[in-house]
């Protein structure tokens, strides 16, 4: 069945011990012109291929391929047969990150949509399967805010109003960042995104390495959503705003331009930002966005092989659920790729520590699970100039908290690197009364 490309141009997985094979098949059956990326400070070259070219991420063994016209049934046959030097063939995406930007200052509080711009998805009533599983949700939804009444402790109750933003935002307290005695010194941070304000004053004096990989634009973020991202991951523990909002305040940020400032790019950058950000050691790799997928819809078999991969280099891919859910009526399936298995997929909690109306849920199986949750509502944290702070939500602001106490673990103990960073961010989160649907395995917190 022939494939139909998102972009026009295909993601390639290579068998690791069999990959010279497969670019040569690449080669000489479709006939394309193969390039091999070798770090050299040129933007978004998977971008803008020709066609009739590839560009191979040579780290994570994949190839981007701008397909002739007349070859794409031949590119699709080379992941055909059991003997196969190409693994998996799939139409490259388009993701997205905040495409609605409402700029304020402090002290004016926003309240932002969903930062993917797409409907939330019904399920249709006239499909029996789907109709059921909604309704079952439904009525775990009342379950739960029925045990949300009556049965949260008091002295939860005292803890989800005590937030006072003075010193630490509601979201620093919330993971115990506030109170933990590490920092995220010597860990890296890859934060794949919209850039960032590399002029803010409250990371002056920082080794922040940049990339761009959008062609004609550089690291520098003319869209915030990137430089709010950092903050909340890596931001000053003494901001000018005078209170904190960044978790990991001493780790090296490795800031990866992988959407332009328009708060969208295909997977091809994202997969060169990877595969940027396991060549610089990054422990971690954030990444607030994501595309909306169908229920049903599998998985993508190259972002599950790439975040595999990159965890036996020691590194970690965090990503946000998304954000197409409209609670209770509408929950929406995680996003892509963070609805890979081997991706942490993160919800969004508001200052109750309630899941966001917006956050997307595990309601499919093998990989559409969430993994954790952490703060997503009305998050404070770093803006381009000249505001230079704002308030925006979405579990694009949740997933920088999770790479943030990350960054906190792995400097607390240099084992938690790859599947044990990943293990202990589960096992050390702390139990909502929400189904494992919504929230995972509860908050994360700070060591």
């Amino acid at each position: 069945m022939p494939i139909t490309p998102a972009t026009g141009r295909y993601l390639v997985l290579l068998c690791q011990d069999r990959r010279q094979e497969g670019l040569d098949q690449l080669a000489g059956i479709v006939q394309v012109e193969v390039a091999a990326s070798n770090g050299a400070r040129r933007s978004a070259r998977s971008a803008t291929l020709r066609p009739g070219c590839a560009l191979v991420f040579d780290r994570i063994g994949v190839a981007v391929v701008h397909c002739p016209p007349d070859k794409p049934d031949l590119l699709a046959g080379l992941a055909s047969g059991p003997d196969r030097a190409v693994l998996a063939v799939e139409p490259e995406r388009m993701v997205y990150a905040t495409v609605r930007r409402q700029r304020v200052s402090i002290p004016t509080p926003v309240e932002t949509p969903s930062p993917l711009e797409a409907p939330p998805i019904r399920f249709p009533a006239k499909d029996p399967v789907l109709l059921a599983a909604y309704l079952q949700g439904y009525r775990d939804g009342v379950d739960d805010l029925a045990r949300c009444l009556h049965q949260i402790p008091d002295t939860q109750r005292d803890a989800v109003d005590a937030f006072d933003e003075s010193t630490a935002t509601w979201g620093v307290q919330a993971v115990g960042a506030d109170k933990s005695r590490y920092s995220g010194k010597g860990v890296r941070i890859a934060i794949l995104d919209t850039g960032l304000d590399l002029k803010h004053p409250d990371f002056a004096g920082r080794q922040i390495a940049s990339r761009s990989f959008i062609e004609g634009q550089t690291a520098q973020d003319g869209n915030g959503h990137g430089t709010h991202c950092a903050g909340i991951a890596a931001g000053s523990a003494r901001p000018g705003s005078g209170a904190r909002y960044g978790v990991a305040g001493d780790a090296r940020l490795h800031i990866g331009k992988v959407l332009s400032d328009e708060g969208s790019g295909g997977d091809g950058a994202v997969l060169e930002g990877i595969d940027w950000a396991i060549s610089k050691g990054c422990q971690i790799i954030s990444m607030s966005l994501g595309s909306p997928v169908q229920p049903r819809q599998a998985y993508s078999r190259v972002f599950e092989e790439v975040a595999r991969r990159a965890l036996a280099a020691g590194s970690v891919i965090i990503a946000a659920a998304g954000n197409d859910s409209n609670r209770p009526d509408d929950i929406a399936p995680v996003s892509h790729p963070a609805n890979c298995p081997s991706i942490m997929a993160v919800a969004a909690l508001d200052n109750s520590l309630a899941v966001a109306p917006f956050s997307s849920g595990g309601i499919e199986p093998d990989g559409g699970e969430v993994n954790i949750a952490a703060p997503g509502v009305d998050i404070l944290s770093s803006w381009p100039a000249p505001e230079h702070y704002n308030r925006i939500s979405g579990t694009s602001m949740a997933t920088p908290f999770v790479a943030g106490v990350a960054a906190l673990h792995a400097q607390a103990d240099k084992r938690m690197r790859g599947e044990a960073l990943l293990a202990v961010l589960t096992q050390t989160s702390r139990p909502l009364d929400a189904p494992l649907r919504d929230v995972g395995a509860g908050i994360v917190q700070a060591p």
